[in-house]
């Protein structure tokens, strides 16, 4: 379980990077939540919040859900047995209220 925790954190830093380049965000916060915690740690901590992280929200107004933790939870299952059952509807739930993958393009 270790060696998915550490390959789930290098994914974490991935998305960090490509919202940077390909959304034009730089998520300073996310970065430091990650270096400080770990990508496990941090995912949870996102999608377990009562309301989306700011960064989430420049992502959507970016129309880039997909660079989201919980898009990328959610969409690769290699990463599930990382995550209670509730996270993972958590996840799913954020993203639907966001109109992620229905013709919005948020997705």
């Amino acid at each position: 379980m270790a060696d998915l925790e550490a390959q789930f954190t290098e994914a974490m830093f991935d998305v960090y990077r490509r919202a940077k380049t390909e959304a034009k965000y730089n998520a300073t916060v996310f970065l430091q939540m990650l270096t400080d915690n770990g990508g496990m740690r941090t995912a949870k901590t996102l999608i377990n919040a009562a309301k989306p992280s700011d960064g989430y929200t420049e992502l959507y107004l970016r129309k880039r859900l997909d660079l989201t933790v919980e898009a990328v939870v959610l969409e690769d299952p290699r990463w599930h047995p990382l995550f209670v059952s509730e996270e993972l509807e958590k996840a799913k739930k954020r993203l639907e209220d966001y109109g992620y993958g229905s013709t919005n393009p948020g997705r």
